[in-house]
């Protein structure tokens, strides 16, 4: 219940936000949802013994999310920072654990969120679809999962979910995304954009199963504990983190 609750309370804000709310507030919104990912992915990277980003990796995400610049560029240029900054380091057998560990969350959290700022310069009904389109998603998974599942999915990272668990959940996001896109999107066909909610979808699971088994080689069951039941900020959005950018990436390819 508590977990419901939590998704009722956080749900109606996320959609006034990115339907009506000012671009200034949607992006100091997006920015402090980020930065608190990218909190609790340092806590998974002290986890490993690793040492954590710290104020640069902080920084560069930063830029990362909001710089105007062309993406292959600024992604070279991110890359070559980090692996500089690597320099200053005491024990030099450190420099490749902390700068992939630093190059690894800028681009897995910041990156990732930078997809919700192109999506809703496209239209602001396709970033809440591809929310509600995750949310959906995890919600028919772990009822469905509770109700039925009898085949797990990934025991060794993920015990609890189940494959039952895991087509309820595709299923569901291709029936709102049938719904969803006409009324809606009604540019977008019909058939490639139940097939864009299902490839998010798709997306969406491996993301959770892909910070379950950051979180499990860790030793850690939850990346933070802000967000009742669901744990921290990275546990309730690692499905978003992995279908907003397949989503968006699919629709600027197909023109949409």
């Amino acid at each position: 219940m508590k977990r419901l609750l939590t998704g009722i309370v956080l749900a109606p804000l996320i959609v006034c936000l990115v339907l009506w709310g000012p671009q200034i507030a949607f992006l100091a919104v997006l920015t402090i949802v980020a930065l608190l990912c990218f909190y609790e992915y340092c806590g998974i990277v002290a986890a490993y013994g690793i040492q954590p980003p710290g104020p640069v990796g902080y920084a560069v995400g930063l830029i990362v999310l909001l710089a105007p610049l062309d993406s292959w560029l600024l992604l070279t240029l991110v890359t070559l920072v980090v692996l500089a900054l690597t320099l200053s380091l005491d024990d030099l057998a450190k420099s490749l654990p902390r700068a992939s560990a630093t190059l690894l969350g800028v681009l897995y959290i910041f990156a990732t969120w930078r997809a919700a700022i192109f999506l809703r310069a496209r239209s602001e009904y396709w970033l809440l679809f591809a929310l509600a389109l995750t949310w959906l998603g995890d919600i028919a998974a772990y009822y469905a999962g509770r109700a039925l599942g009898r085949h797990k999915l990934a025991p060794r990272i993920s015990p609890a979910k189940s494959w039952e668990g895991a087509v309820a959940s595709l299923v569901a996001s291709a029936v709102f995304a049938g719904l969803y896109l006409p009324r809606l999107i009604p540019s977008a066909p019909l058939v490639e954009g139940v097939l864009i909610g299902a490839a998010g979808n798709l997306a969406g699971q491996i993301g959770d199963l892909a910070e379950s088994a950051l979180k499990r080689g860790g030793g850690l069951k939850d990346s933070g504990t802000m967000l009742p039941v669901h744990g921290g900020w990275l546990d309730r959005v690692d499905s978003a983190l992995f279908a907003l950018p397949i989503i968006y990436g699919l629709i600027a390819w197909r023109g949409l």
